[in-house]
């Protein structure tokens, strides 16, 4: 590997501000804070989602009602060039 044209790839903090979850990664981000993490000095990385709080890692994810949906389009716009057949008929 050549010197000097490789980002400095060291261990960093990041913070989930949306629930104050912190943990160590590697990362090669340029950051401007510090933090202790630990009783050590890390770079601080702030994010607003990791999987400590992402509706997909938590199961707190909604379920979109896609038959809804459906039956909205068709009563707006009819059958006509629909590709799947309607319900009843």
């Amino acid at each position: 590997m050549k010197e000097g044209i490789h980002p400095a790839y060291r261990e960093v903090v990041v913070h989930d501000l949306s629930c104050d979850f912190k943990f160590i990664t590697r990362s090669t981000v340029q950051t401007r804070e510090m933090t202790t993490f630990e009783g050590k000095e890390y770079p601080l990385l702030k994010v607003e989602v990791s999987s400590e709080s992402h509706p997909f890692y938590t199961g707190k994810h909604k379920i979109v009602d896609t038959a809804g949906r459906v039956e909205k389009f068709r009563q707006k716009f009819g059958v006509v060039g629909s590709k799947t057949k309607a319900t009843g008929e």
